[in-house]
């Protein structure tokens, strides 16, 4: 699959940005859509019961990645509608490696393993699938994660607290697809969550500290073509004012996904609010053999100028024929410059963040 590519300097017109504050139903009852735009809170009502989804279109999942800029855990739950997995991954980011995948694959999801229908309200679930269990937890100011699986002969299991900070605010955006009014791409992005917890195989830890570790959520209620490309950046650290004040900073970047003349997945977070800024791209399209070279961002209102230094491509390729996701998930240190809503300008120096690159098919 190809992504079309547009240079930044031959966009025509500046993304429109429709934001949602009060609560607004998804879909109807004949599954169109009936909201295009974005929100700081997920305000959507989301009836799975209402998607008209054919095989795997409708695909819901919660997937979390923490990290401290030297090992990222990733854990997540899908459900495809015919199928799904819960998993946990542990990936060392220095010495460019993945240290253990233990992944649960099940059958029959539609109706079983049924995810909570808000990602950023207190919800709770967990179940045992197979060799793997897990206990997702939200709780008004904090989120509990845990998983346990037997894998190639020894144990696995995590467990994890992130900080949800007073009045902390997410990008939540619902993106539709031309030509067919019953597609959608709804997610909720949140970073900026400081992180604490406890990865072990077999006795041996991993041990992830508040002062420099962050949980990021990704959030996805979609009902998609089968074929689809994106961009997914994300990134959170403690920056320190001019007067010596610290503050908790992160970003959120993706595109290329359905639709996004209503709204694009773009903004910045700073002590928890977010600030929304337009449309982005990469100078470079990294696509075939550019990932590890430096990507400059550039937004089509000059309010996001960062450029990655890559360190360590975490390529994955999982291909199971009718379902493939290739990934070149990019990680490395982000330098530059970033505009708040008011106009403040913030110098970034050496962020650890990620951007990756997706060929989807499932």
């Amino acid at each position: 699959m190809e992504r079309t590519y547009i240079p930044f300097n031959q966009w025509k017109e500046k993304s429109k940005q429709t934001e949602y504050t009060n609560d607004t139903v998804l879909l109807s009852a004949d599954g169109k859509l009936q909201a295009k735009g974005w929100a700081k809170h997920n305000v959507f009502d989301y009836d799975r019961t209402k998607v008209k989804a054919k095989l795997m279109s409708r695909k819901e999942w919660d997937f979390y990645q923490v990290s401290d800029g030297k090992f990222m855990v990733q854990l997540s739950f899908a459900n495809i509608n015919i199928g799904g997995y819960v998993g946990a991954k542990l990936i060392d980011l220095e010495n460019g490696k993945q240290i253990i995948d233990a992944t649960q694959i099940f059958l029959g999801g539609k109706d079983k393993y049924v995810p909570p229908a808000k990602g950023d309200a207190p919800n709770r679930f967990g179940y045992k699938i197979g060799k793997a269990e897990f206990d997702f937890d939200t709780k008004e100011n904090t989120r509990t994660l845990w998983f346990k699986m037997f894998k190639g002969g020894k144990t696995v299991e995590c467990k994890f607290t992130m900080d949800i900070p007073e009045g902390l605010e997410n990008i939540t955006t619902v993106l539709p697809f031309d030509g067919d009014d019953t597609k959608y791409f709804m997610t909720t992005k949140q970073n900026c969550m400081p992180c604490e917890g406890v990865f072990k195989i077999d006795g041996k830890e991993w041990n992830f500290s508040k002062a420099d570790a962050f949980g990021t959520l990704d959030w996805g209620r979609v009902n998609t073509p089968h074929k689809m490309v994106w961009y997914w950046g994300n990134g959170s650290k403690y920056i320190t004012d001019p007067d010596g004040e610290k503050h908790l900073f992160g970003f959120e970047i993706t595109w290329a996904i359905g639709n996004e003349s209503n709204a694009t997945e773009t903004c910045l977070f700073y002590d928890g609010k977010a600030h929304k800024f337009g449309a982005v791209d990469v100078e470079t399209f990294p696509k075939p053999d550019k990932f590890m070279q430096p990507w400059k961002f550039v937004s089509e209102d000059g309010r996001f100028n960062l450029t990655m230094v890559p360190t360590f491509d975490h390529h994955s390729d999982m291909n199971l024929g009718v379902a493939r996701m290739h990934t070149h998930q990019v990680h490395g240190l982000w330098s530059g410059d970033v505009t708040l809503d008011d106009g403040t300008r913030l110098e970034i120096k050496d962020m650890y963040a990620f951007c990756e690159y997706v060929e989807n098919k499932w």
